[in-house]
């Protein structure tokens, strides 16, 4: 039996609907209008163009190009309100302003605004607009908002929150203290899916902040596992480009992910908010753009492959040194001891025409804000101007070929790798640098290469880029943080896990990634969502952090085997995937191995005794449901409904490397996990610590 207010709700949404279905009947009339009006254009001028004159044809011409541009808005707004009529609105507040005579406004909020012509009014505001902030981050009472014209006071008398599916309430929730969270709850037991989902109907407070941060030019998201990072910083994306649609496009935000698989998980989001795809690039492919493809050099998954499968204490000192404050200190040393000793003016003479030492060396200093190797030019064009000046004589095309040969020659070598190989020289630390095969470039030399070619040669900035958006902080190292500062001069935002870094060599925490950009604000989510509470409390004895909270979701305990033989072990996998396979409340189940070596070999037995299994590399471009075969190292940031890490022994498992991947492969489950081995487990798992918090 319905209560009035149920009724009232219930014909209140019956009517928002319609109003939808009204408006995109009204669009697609006006469509075929406008497609009748440019087709009979084009007959137009197509039959007509040689009895019209040119400005003739040029206005039919612009009546066309405006009518299809016309045509493609009302195309895109048309598919977005049809996005409403499955879920029109999620939440409701009414405000009472301070000052209004009129009573309450009532405010629904959905994912994207609805402006009734008739009424003259928005019906649904969307969650991004200064009024829907007061649905997130107030419960009843005192509330206030940021609108245009200033702060808006008053009070929330009503809250309610929906669950609207094909135009059909399912259900409605009122004045809670904390009414996200049945809403919350549901939503994290449900499974996973092939592409990061939207979460507008269940942004928490502190989430909420982050997404409408409008002030920090540098902000940096520390996030634990399954917080929501990611997700929290797309949203913020969504949320810029809305409020300042006139001055930030989608083409002009760039995310540098860590692979391809990551870059197409995420790859949904942004649409479903109503936003255009933004374009995406990982930090190899940067550096190849950069240095043009003139070197080959070691990828980073091949030197995490490197440490793990052949680990070489020499190799992790090298790339440790190189991952440092101290590092970066030293290269911007040796390129004031470049720019000080490496070039040596001398006398020379362009036929009678004498230039002296002092003169070179002089306009090279005065040039000292331009990058030593865009410095020749300069210089050579003041010596031409010089000689016209006090000999009265033109030099030709060939004599300036001839001065800016004899600048350059003044310079101890143009080449930059060569540069870069006398650094380590300079530091009396030669063996700091080892080529690979055929020349190849370690991983850790590659972006100390890029930032000498950029302080030595120059490199135009992206600005194209208004906002860049960084994944997986922790990777990064302090090199390629001052690479992308000078290379990005544009807003940013920062996100990771100091925790979930798979090469402890190498990775940077929010306080070191603040030494390169001061002016930067940082946050912390505390919060996981992604995991029971059972598998958080799991992982946390693996790599504890006192500082995560855990949302109390309780399902079955993580599972670990050990078994007698490695035909055992694949006999075991083998039924855990039967018994994924046979629910149909999950889709995706994730086995997930320390190294790529083990990946492809537990594929390949498994590939005879199982259908329809993938393997995840860094080749693939595609994240897709059912049972995949990967690496701690490229699961990273994604999640699957089951996991099962397998070989999880005390060979493995020993190192603090391993532990870290240990750590995030644990990570990646949201309702079950599996972990087996043959001989003894890993001494990572062999106690259980209760040190998560649970919360509500």
């Amino acid at each position: 039996m319905l209560n009035p207010t149920q009724k009232e709700e219930l014909q209140y949404l019956e009517g928002v609907v319609l109003k939808i279905k009204s408006t995109v009947n009204q669009i697609n009339e006006n469509l075929q209008e406008q497609a009748r009006d440019l087709k009979a254009s084009k007959e137009y001028l197509y039959d007509n163009k040689d009895a019209m004159d040119r400005m003739e044809k040029e206005a039919v011409r612009y009546s066309i190009t405006s009518g299809a541009i016309i045509g493609e808005a009302a195309a895109d707004r048309k598919q977005r309100i049809e996005k409403l009529i499955d879920s029109p609105y999620f939440g409701r507040i009414d405000f009472a302003e301070k000052g209004r005579k009129s009573g309450p406004l009532p405010v629904y909020i959905g994912m994207y605004s609805f402006h009734d012509e008739k009424e003259n009014k928005n019906i649904i505001h969307d969650w991004r607009a200064p009024i829907s902030s007061m649905y997130y981050d107030f419960e009843l009472g005192q509330a206030h908002y940021m609108a245009p014209s200033g702060k808006k006071k008053g009070e929330i008398l009503l809250k309610r929150q929906y669950r609207i599916r094909n135009g059909k309430m399912e259900f409605m929730l009122e004045n809670s203290l904390n009414i996200h969270d049945d809403i919350l709850q549901e939503e994290l037991s449900k499974a996973s899916d092939d592409k990061m989902k939207n979460i507008v109907a269940t942004i928490q407070r502190d989430q909420n902040a982050i997404i409408r941060n409008e002030i920090s030019r540098v902000l940096i998201i520390q996030g634990v596992a399954g917080s929501g990072k990611t997700s929290i910083a797309l949203h913020r994306i969504a949320f810029l480009l809305y409020r300042f649609r006139e001055n930030l496009a989608s083409d002009e935000i760039l995310i540098i992910s860590p692979n391809k698989v990551f870059a197409d998980y995420i790859s949904n989001v942004l649409p479903e908010l109503g936003e255009e795809r933004i374009p995406e690039m990982g930090m190899e492919e940067l550096a190849h753009q950069i240095l043009e493809g003139k070197y080959k050099f070691q990828s980073f998954a091949d030197q995490i492959a490197l440490l793990l499968e052949k680990p070489d204490e020499t190799m992790a000192d090298r790339i440790k040194f190189k991952s440092s404050f101290a590092f970066l200190s030293k290269l911007d040393e040796y390129i004031n001891h470049v720019n000080n000793t490496f070039f040596q003016p001398v006398d020379f003479w362009l036929k009678k025409n004498f230039v002296p030492a002092w003169f070179i060396r002089e306009r090279w200093e005065g040039y000292h804000r331009l990058p030593l190797m865009k410095r020749f030019n300069e210089i050579t064009r003041d010596i031409e101007d010089n000689i016209r000046v006090y000999y009265k004589y033109e030099v030709e095309t060939q004599e300036r070929n001839e001065i800016k040969k004899a600048v350059t020659g003044m310079f101890k070598t143009l080449n930059i790798r060569e540069l870069y190989r006398e650094f380590y020289q300079w530091l009396g630390r030669e063996d700091l640098l080892k080529a690979g095969p055929k020349g190849t470039m370690e991983y850790a030399d590659v972006f100390p290469l890029i930032y000498l070619k950029i302080r030595l040669e120059g490199f135009k900035a992206f600005e194209g880029v208004k906002h860049l958006l960084v994944d997986e902080m922790q990777d990064y190292t302090p090199v390629q943080y001052a690479v992308l500062s000078r290379l990005f001069p544009c807003k940013k935002t920062i996100l990771g896990d100091a925790a979930q870094s798979v090469n402890p060599f190498s990775s940077s925490s929010t306080q070191e990634i603040q030494r390169v950009f001061p002016e930067s604000d940082a946050v912390k989510l505390l919060k996981s969502y992604r995991s029971s509470f059972e598998i958080t409390r799991f992982a946390q004895q693996i790599k504890p952090n006192h500082e995560l909270v855990a949302i109390e979701r309780h399902e079955e305990m993580p599972v670990v085997k050990t078994l007698k033989s490695a035909a055992e072990e694949i006999n075991q996998i083998s039924e855990w995937i039967a018994l994924f396979r046979q629910t149909e409340k999950h889709h995706s189940l994730g086995i997930i191995c320390k190294t790529r070596k083990q990946a492809e070999q537990l594929y390949e037995k498994l590939a005879g005794m199982q259908k329809q299994l993938s393997l995840i590399t860094t080749e693939s471009s595609a994240f897709s449901r059912g049972v995949m075969i990967t690496t701690a190292f490229m699961a990273k940031g994604l999640e699957f409904d089951q996991v099962i890490v397998p070989q999880a022994t005390a060979i493995h498992y020993k190192t603090e490397m391993d532990r870290g991947m240990l750590y995030v492969a644990c990570t990646r489950a949201m309702h079950r996990l599996y972990i087996c081995g043959t001989g003894k487990m890993t001494p990572f798992i062999s106690l259980i610590n209760n040190t998560v918090t649970a919360t509500r």
